[in-house]
């Protein structure tokens, strides 16, 4: 059982390091973000009937209550996607330290992909069924921002199935590689036409359209780096064991992009 400690030592390290970064541009930020919402949402004018007077009416207070409803969502979105990308680089870099027991290791980067694969295809959008009352038909055909969320989803789940048949022995082929490169290029090519429906009618909306397209076009860049990373680690060249280590650490990076997310 002792030569098992210092890979579990490793393991808890980072799942600390990950905990501690997550709770300090997740949690606290959605804190606030609520108390900031909350007052925000007390300080509005009560609704009159009578025309003038400068009060808000009841349709502007829905719309704004649903635009930080959305905004939380989205952003929450974004973190935990982000928690799941940088964790399934930390495995690899672990996998990467040769400690008693890594070995086992090699199945859950895979996994992080999977489970954020199927948080996106379920959570991404709460007006789709079962959280709402739209189809997930209707959905798609008629609002590009969830057919993107699920186009972004399915390729978390092919890559993370593909993946983790190929730690396990299987699926291994000239072409399974390509897999993760090809899905990958697709969704950094996404991301740079991805758009977030908003309330247009907001002050700041077309700031926080310009911000969100920045930010994607970060991942985009990031992202188009794993891809090529590891690639190049998968080919026989004097620098594939430099690409090996580089590629895990882009996938951090890109996480903890995700996890700084705001709108």
């Amino acid at each position: 059982m002792s030569d098992r400690r210092p890979l579990r030592r490793a393991y808890t390290q980072a799942i600390l390091l990950l905990l501690l970064a997550a709770h300090g541009v997740i949690v606290q930020p959605a804190a606030r973000s609520l108390q900031h919402a909350g007052h925000h949402m007390s300080d509005m004018p009560e609704t009159k009937t009578e025309a003038g007077n400068g009060s808000r009416s009841a349709a502007d207070l829905q719309r704004e209550a649903k635009r930080l409803k959305d905004k939380r969502e989205s952003e929450l979105n974004h973190h935990i996607a982000g928690c799941l990308v940088a964790l399934a680089g930390l495995f690899l870099l672990l996998e990467r330290r040769s400690l008693p027991g890594s070995s086992r290791l090699r199945v859950l980067w895979p996994a992080c992909f999977l489970a954020g694969g199927l948080f996106l295809l379920v959570f991404s959008d709460t007006e789709i069924w079962p959280f709402g009352s739209q189809t997930l038909w209707h959905a798609i055909t008629h609002d590009a921002e969830d057919l993107q969320h699920k186009i972004f989803a399915l390729i978390l789940l092919v890559v993370g199935l593909v993946e983790y048949q190929r730690v396990r022995g299987r699926w291994n082929t000239r072409l399974t590689p390509w897999v993760f490169s090809i899905a990958g290029v697709a969704g950094a090519v996404l991301l740079l036409f991805h758009r977030h429906s908003m309330d247009m009618h907001h002050a700041t909306a077309m700031q926080s359209m310009q911000h969100i397209e920045v930010q994607h076009r970060w991942y985009a860049t990031v992202g188009a780096g794993v891809v090529t990373a590891k690639h190049m680690s998968e080919l026989p060249t004097k620098i594939q064991k430099i690409f090996a280590v580089l590629w895990p650490g882009l996938l951090i990076t890109l996480g903890l992009l995700l996890m700084l997310y705001t709108e």
